[in-house]
């Protein structure tokens, strides 16, 4: 009895762990395998590019007003070094109000960083962060007159520093801060599609190294 037990454990732990090899991805820019947080519409994965399709009313936002608080957007993540650097090139066709593809790096519900291109409430394509501690600090930056960028998010001990590129060459700081979260943070890439029925975001030119800037004005 007690060995028919012990095969049943095991079978079923053969199950599981062939259940997370098979939802699990492989991008041959990120070292390490990455999973999804929030399964989204559709994914496909190129290798060089790969794009996610977000469903209708998701996002990820804490509201200061506490009266709208969400984080159903889906996220591809992975666990990162203590240190990096990831640069990405963010696309979509910006459809309907804060439709958006971002670069995410999260702690749990509470503590997260969500650094999008987002359609803003006055249809302006804008570089947008969302450093959320318990309630979300949204803060607007550029507006952008194409319909892609390049992203580059550097963290270096407790500080995170978030860069803008129109051409993935010169890069202009967004934002510098502190991120004191503690536990095993996850970094990756996530589409939203708050008001809209869907939103598909491309994501390419994509670059991870396992390194600590010391220069936060130019990411290196």
């Amino acid at each position: 009895m007690k060995k028919n037990f012990l095969l049943t454990i095991i079978l079923l732990s053969g199950i599981v762990l062939n259940a997370q090899n098979k939802d699990s991805v492989i991008l041959p820019s990120i070292p390490y395998k990455l999973f999804w947080e929030n399964s989204p519409v559709h994914f496909e994965n190129n290798k060089a590019t790969f794009t996610v399709t977000a469903g209708e009313k998701t996002d990820m936002f804490r509201d200061p007003n506490v009266t709208y608080n969400t984080d159903n957007a889906p996220k591809l993540l992975f666990i990162p070094d203590s240190n990096f650097v990831l640069t990405a090139c963010i696309q979509h066709n910006f459809t309907s109000k804060w439709d958006g593809g971002a670069i995410v790096l999260k702690a749990d519900p509470l503590h997260w960083i969500k650094f999008c291109f987002e359609k803003d409430y006055t249809g302006v394509h804008r570089v947008v962060s969302v450093v959320t501690n318990d309630i979300s600090d949204d803060c607007n930056s550029l507006p952008v007159n194409t319909n892609k960028v390049y992203y580059k998010i550097a963290k270096a001990g407790n500080v995170i520093t978030l860069y803008y590129s129109s051409d993935d060459a010169k890069w202009y700081l967004i934002r510098h801060f502190q991120f004191n979260a503690t536990g095993p943070l996850h970094l990756g890439f996530l589409a939203q599609s708050p008001t809209g029925k869907s939103n598909t975001v491309t994501f390419s030119n994509i670059k991870y190294s396992a390194k600590k800037i010391s220069d936060p004005y130019t990411g290196e």
